[in-house]
C-alpha cells in the first residue's frame, strides 16, 4: 500500500514561512517545521514547553540529502539505512546548514531517512528536511492517535494534516549513535 500524496501548496507555504505542522510522521503524531528555520524550531520549543537544550529528530528523504547536511559520518551508516526494516534514527557526530536548536549540546544531530510516503512527499515538495518531534507537551506521553493530542498542541499548530486521523501510531523509532570511528551505541531499542 504505497499511497502517493499530493501535498497542498498551502501546506508548503506554511512551512516556508516558518509555520508549524501537526502531522502523522512515519512513527507517531508529530510537530514539524522546516529543519533549517531556527524561528520555526523555537516556536515548537515554545508550543511543547520544552527545554531549549533538548535536540530534535530530523526527517530526510534520501542518503543524498543526508550527505548535504552531515559532512562526515562512518560508512556503516549507509548499510544501516539500507537494511533498516523499521524506522531507525541515527545520531551523527556533526551537521551543517540546519537550525542551531536542531543540534544537541555536543553538536550531534539525530536524523532518520524516512520511507513513509506522506513524509517523503512533504520533504520532496518542500525540498528541505523536516523536524519530527512528538506532538505532546514536554514530559507528557506521546499521543497514540490524533484524538489523544492536547488542545494546546493543536492550537499552537499553523496547519494540521488530516491524513491518517484515526490510525493508531504507537512506536517511536529506534535510536542509535554512530561515532566517526564506527562505535555504535544503542540509545532507544
Amino acid at each position: 500500500m504505497n499511497k502517493k500524496y499530493n501535498i497542498e501548496p498551502a501546506v508548503i507555504d506554511v512551512l516556508k514561512s516558518g509555520g508549524i505542522m501537526l502531522y502523522p510522521s512515519d512513527t507517531i503524531w508529530g510537530l514539524g517545521c522546516d529543519a533549517t528555520n531556527e524561528e520555526a524550531c523555537q516556536k515548537i520549543i515554545q508550543i511543547k514547553k520544552r527545554k531549549e537544550e533538548k535536540s530534535f529528530i530530523v526527517l530526510m528523504d534520501s542518503i543524498q540529502m543526508l550527505e548535504k547536511y552531515v559532512p562526515d559520518f562512518h560508512p556503516v551508516c549507509y548499510d544501516l539505512i539500507d537494511l533498516a526494516t523499521s524506522p531507525l534514527t541515527i545520531i551523527y557526530p556533526t551537521a551543517k546548514n540546519l537550525a542551531p536548536s536542531i543540534l544537541a549540546a555536543e553538536g550531534t544531530v539525530a536524523i532518520r531517512i524516512t520511507k513513509d510516503p506522506l513524509c517523503l512527499a512533504l520533504i520532496q515538495t518542500l525540498k528541505k528536511p523536516l523536524v519530527s518531534t512528538s506532538a505532546n507537551l514536554s514530559g507528557d506521553p506521546h499521543p497514540t492517535c490524533y484524538n489523544d493530542i492536547s488542545h494546546e498542541i493543536i492550537a499552537g499548530s499553523t496547519v494540521v494534516l488530516e491524513e491518517r486521523l484515526h490510525e493508531k501510531m504507537t512506536t517511536p523509532s529506534k535510536i542509535i549513535k554512530i561515532d566517526l570511528d564506527g562505535t555504535i551505541k544503542v540509545i532507544r531499542k
